[in-house]
């Protein structure tokens, strides 16, 4: 397959791979393939959906890096000092930062609340008030768009200032990636848009109403973005020769914590991000519509992919495996 089959097999299919807007793959630093789709260009953003977890999770590395955070095993709670603790909740004193990473945090609701999180004046706040419950800590996966959200009030507890001040500074300006703006509205009507919206978008990350960038889903970069991200990982947390993330932390990031069952397709969970296969060094950052940051230690590849929301698209490592990766050098 050339580049000019494999643009003409998306443009042309109706299948899974009929969302995708942007392909971008780097092999030892230099790109082995780029492609377009549905009037995007390169520089364009698009909403990556829940690979935004795994951006948060590189950004709680840096903390812990400079030592704002002490280590993911840090209780919750000690970064929200005045946070109100409802009567007869225990649970939740005993919450740690890696289990919100994991995902094996207990919340106190069977689906996610999106309309009692998403009208609040603050997300955090009311993500806290559904972390704990009285089944304790049972070590169970749940996966939550909304829990996580807790994580951008701990490293802005943390830092002292805006998490997406901290991305900006810390990750994606020193990647060489456009600085990122708050999207700056919270109505229902505009968040169904940003989620929905097919046109190309800036750079920028939704925010709630007190401007704390969303953790689970939120942020816009492109697929050159992403594929730099995850170039960022193969090279153990540096770029040009610089730390910008500690190798330690990522090896720990990286590392199977869980195995995860049929939904998820039999991977493996680290910290917000994904080993789909148990005997290879293959990782990713996945999200709804087929958003993903691949990283293959093996090859020494990345690869990023954006899309437009689509309903049952998840996971895109297939696709890049059988279609991407005949453009690999060796």
């Amino acid at each position: 397959m050339n580049k000019e089959t494999l643009h003409e097999y998306i443009e042309r299919t109706s299948g899974n791979e009929s969302n995708i807007c942007q392909i971008y793959a780097l092999q030892n630093g230099k790109c082995i393939y780029e492609d377009c789709w549905h009037g995007f260009k390169t520089d364009d953003a698009m909403h990556i959906a829940s690979v935004t977890k795994g951006v948060v999770s590189l950004l709680t590395g840096i903390a812990i890096d400079r030592g704002a955070i002490k280590s993911v095993d840090q209780k919750v709670l000690e970064f929200f000092p005045d946070y109100p603790v409802k009567k007869g909740e225990k649970t939740i004193y005993d919450v740690t930062i890696k289990h919100l990473l994991t995902m094996t945090a207990p919340y106190k609701y069977k689906s996610e609340p999106w309309t009692k999180v998403c009208t609040s004046d603050d997300w955090t706040k009311a993500a806290l008030d559904f972390l704990g419950g009285r089944s304790g800590i049972t070590g169970e996966f749940k996966y939550a768009s909304l829990g996580i959200q807790i994580m951008v009030g701990i490293l802005e507890n943390a830092t002292g200032g805006k998490c997406i001040d901290f991305a900006n500074r810390n990750l994606f300006l020193p990647l060489e990636i456009p600085e990122v703006r708050n999207h700056g509205d919270s109505s229902k009507e505009d968040q169904f848009d940003y989620l929905m919206n097919k046109s190309p978008r800036k750079h920028e990350w939704y925010s709630d109403p007190k401007d704390a960038v969303t953790a689970g889903w939120g942020l816009c970069l492109s697929a050159y973005d992403l594929a730099r991200i995850g170039e960022l990982v193969l090279n153990g947390g540096k770029k040009d020769g610089k730390s910008i993330v500690s190798e330690t932390y990522l090896n720990e990031m990286l590392t199977p914590h869980l195995e995860l069952g049929e939904r998820f397709g039999y991977m493996s969970y680290g910290y917000l991000w994904y080993k789909p296969y148990k005997d290879r060094e293959v990782y990713a950052a996945i999200g709804d519509g087929g958003n993903v940051i691949y990283v293959n230690k093996e090859k020494n590849i990345s690869v990023g992919v954006t899309g437009t929301f689509k309903p049952r698209i998840f996971d895109r490592v297939d696709f890049i495996e059988k279609k991407v990766l005949v453009f690999a050098k060796g």
